[in-house]
């Protein structure tokens, strides 16, 4: 069972950095003056950094060699002084940081999910359901520890080696060119190891999305799974996955893992030439010993950040390939929506004018369909399976649009009308019913949110719902599964019939509503769809013949084409 997606053998890159964080950027101006207060804080901290070794120094040279106790104590006090502000200073960068980063991500987030729901039914045919929640959760849950830390880190890096820089400069030139010395190396080893794990991370992004994905699959699934004893197959499959997604991983962290340990070497060879160069200047008389002093701790505070740096430059490689996943489906062109809102009244009046559609190219599902529902008439499609009965109830549902031809209600391109005002307006009862993990009460409510529990009983009266509920432990306040489990599926379909009552529609549309469900249990339903349908425009795909005897017009599909319209009668006739 292999899945798009899943060759081990593609590298993807990040297509545009400079992009990303430019867009990642422009959330994080929205808290602008926070931003500005956690910088002069970030500020602070560096120069209190700073000041620490170059007190230290100060006191070696001018109070303990000289043996001045009263200075030293006074400078001693004003050292402590400047490490307990540091303290409070990074304190608050960190805490107003933190802030930040969870309203940025809460933001991001948030904007994704809402695009979600504003893109078109195709996006997610092609899309696997896990994998898209690995960006909305993992891929944001990675940028938001990204800007926890690495803001704070890569500025406060780059303040300390600017003050460190210019510092040195003003104690011993001479030592400082020799402290610089490094640089090169460091930056070198950097470049060789960044341009590996850049690609590393986001693959290790994309394979963890597509084990998500699996395992997503594999726990809805899993009743056909033990079905068919495909246990062992799936274990392999996952073992696959996940050794995929264990490589990717470990080659991220092993090549990001060597700088830390090629920054020290480089920084104790950088301690080693300090020492040798400060020793020759201070037998010279060229340098003091707090002079030395200061440039070694210096030169661990200037090696400190390169380190940071370089370990964040791989911790913003792994976020920015999330982020790009994130904007990456964020740049995805909504639904096309009509211009006619709310205040569109449909009147049931429906024509399939020539219509034709196709879920793939050159592989036309529906072809040149035509036909006309009047005001408060049934029509039946048959046909066998792929003829496309579902398709034209997607396309009144406006889930996708048209290749050729239109859809007209009252007269109107359903085009030109906005989705929502059109599916306000219309009932689904699917052969798959949908149910939340929310109480029976709440579940059926979901058709009008805002109806009143007396309303919401009336519904499930009308809908023969109302005595099975009754008999359950909470009645009405009982909870349910998100799957329906402990309820049959004529049950599921009552509570689905009952919430379609509830919105009252002028447009029903039943897909297979009685499929799966015993004899008695198919009274009862077409008990209550006889209701529900009662003068109102109904499309209705059944196979049981007593389903479609009452209705209007019958049209029997085949290979995306009418075959035969006309009553009942005639079109079985036809077929003989």
């Amino acid at each position: 069972m292999k899945h798009p997606g899943s060759n081990p053998g593609s590298k993807p890159k990040i297509s545009n950095m400079s992009v990303t964080l430019k867009r990642i950027g422009r959330y994080l101006l929205k808290r602008k003056g926070k931003l500005v207060l956690t910088m002069m804080m970030v500020t602070l901290s560096s120069a209190l950094a700073l000041a620490g070794p170059f007190l230290i120094g100060v006191a070696i040279d001018d109070y303990i060699t000289s043996g001045d106790e009263q200075g030293l104590l006074l400078l001693l006090a004003g050292l402590a002084l400047v490490y307990i502000s540091y303290s409070l200073v990074t304190f608050l960068q960190n805490y107003w940081m933190a802030e930040i980063a969870q309203k940025t991500v809460y933001e991001l987030r948030d904007d994704l999910f809402r695009h979600f729901h504003k893109l078109p039914v195709s996006f997610f045919d092609k899309r696997r359901h896990g994998e898209l929640m690995s960006r909305v959760t993992n891929d944001i849950d990675n940028i938001s520890s990204t800007l926890n830390s690495s803001i704070i880190q890569v500025a406060s890096g780059l303040l300390t080696l600017t003050g460190s820089i210019v510092v040195m400069l003003y104690l011993s030139p001479l030592l400082t060119v020799v402290t610089l010395l490094i640089i090169p190396l460091m930056f070198g080893g950097m470049k060789w190891i960044t341009s590996r794990t850049g690609p590393r991370f986001k693959e290790q992004q994309r394979h963890l999305g597509d084990l998500n994905g699996f395992i997503e699959e594999a726990i809805s699934s899993r009743h056909i799974v033990k079905m068919f004893s495909r246990e062992d197959e799936m274990i392999d499959e996952f073992m696959g996955k996940n050794e995929r997604l264990r490589e990717a991983g470990f080659l991220a962290q092993a090549y990001s893992g060597f700088i830390p340990k090629l920054m020290n070497l480089l920084n104790n060879a950088g301690f080693a030439f300090i020492a040798l160069a400060g020793g020759i200047l201070a037998l010279n008389g060229q340098a003091t010993v707090g002079t030395i002093v200061i440039f070694t701790e210096y030169a661990r505070q200037f090696t400190r950040p390169l380190n940071d740096l370089a370990n964040q430059y791989n911790t913003m490689l792994s976020a920015v390939a999330g982020a790009e996943r994130v904007f990456d489906i964020m740049d995805t062109d909504e639904a096309v929506d009509g211009k006619t809102g709310s205040q569109h009244k449909l009147s049931g009046h429906v024509v399939f004018d020539h219509v034709s559609f196709s879920y793939e190219k050159g592989k036309e599902t529906l072809s040149n369909v035509s036909f006309e529902a009047a005001i408060g008439e049934t029509i039946a499609l048959i046909g066998p399976t792929g003829s496309g009965k579902t398709t034209i109830m997607n396309l009144l549902a406006r889930f996708y649009e048209p290749d050729g031809g239109a859809i007209l209600f009252d007269g109107v391109d359903s085009r030109a009308i906005a989705g929502s005002a059109l599916r306000g307006q219309m009932g689904f009862v699917l052969q798959d019913t949908v149910l939340f993990e929310e109480t029976v009460l709440e579940n059926i409510r979901y058709g009008r949110l805002d109806a009143t529990d007396d309303e919401v009983i009336e519904a499930a009266c009308k809908a023969n719902a109302h005595s099975f509920i009754m008999r359950m432990p909470d009645g009405y306040a009982s909870k349910l599964s998100q799957d329906g489990s402990g309820i049959s599926q004529g049950q599921r379909q009552l509570l689905s019939i009952a919430r379609a009552i509830l919105v009252d529609p002028v447009v029903l549309i039943l897909d297979e509503a009685t499929s799966s469900i015993d004899t008695i249990t198919e009274l009862h339903i077409q008990d209550a769809l006889a209701l529900l349908m009662e003068g109102r425009t109904s499309f209705v795909i059944a196979h049981r013949l007593n389903t479609i005897r009452r209705a209007d017009q019958v049209i029997r599909l085949q290979n995306g084409g009418i075959e035969a319209i006309g009553t009942y009668e005639e079109v079985v006739a036809s077929a003989q």
